[in-house]
């Protein structure tokens, strides 16, 4: 599996249904809760592209920090540390995959500063049943993708995120019960230190 997807791709198999009377949570409250995030941890399920289902542990510390450790049989991570993103894919002994994390649509919510009320940067808000699902892209490069992010309210909770790659490539993430405020070995961000500890 191409884990560049991973990333930059977290594809909606859910079908939107009809829109709810209810009006969709404000940008600026969507935007403070993402701020008011440092550290996050929590069991995920990811919907491929081809369709396929991976499972595995997320870990973000905000700002610009997060690691994909995916369950067996997989075994492959993702991380992004030092404004990079690097993929180390559990059957190569090659070095990782690296780019700009400025580059994958999930930089977004990983910004020091969320502000969803940036100009052009969301290009859809809207209530979904009973969430409120919020389109957004790099006002300076659309061409990176988009990332929709799916809140509940009461109390406003992200639950899920479709990110669409530069190519059209789609993954669905969706988050399982979210443990905040913990602390994570530096290590855990480090692409460096990865590299070292497989002795790639």
């Amino acid at each position: 599996m191409n884990r560049r997807t991973a990333i930059l791709a977290p594809l909606a198999l859910f079908a939107l249904g009809s829109p709810a009377l209810a009006a969709p949570i404000p940008l600026a409250q969507l935007s403070k809760y993402l701020n008011a995030i440092t550290t996050v941890e929590a069991d995920f399920t990811q919907i491929n592209a081809d369709g396929t289902i991976t499972t595995g542990h997320i870990y973000i510390r905000r700002p610009g920090r997060v690691r994909f450790e995916y369950a067996p049989p997989d075994r492959s991570l993702v991380m992004a540390g030092g404004s990079q993103v690097a993929i180390f894919d559990a059957k190569s002994n090659q070095p990782p995959e690296q780019y700009p994390l400025k580059r994958t649509p999930l930089n977004l919510i990983l910004a020091a500063n969320v502000d969803l009320g940036r100009a052009k940067m969301v290009v859809g808000h809207k209530q979904v049943e009973n969430t409120t699902r919020v389109v957004a892209q790099d006002p300076e490069n659309p061409s990176y993708g988009t990332i929709e992010l799916v809140f509940t309210a009461d109390p406003v909770e992200l639950r899920q995120w479709i990110i669409t790659d530069d190519v059209g490539n789609q993954t669905t993430l969706i988050l399982g019960e979210m443990k905040k405020g913990g602390t994570f070995p530096p290590s855990y961000f480090s692409i460096t230190s990865e590299i070292q500890k497989r002795g790639l």
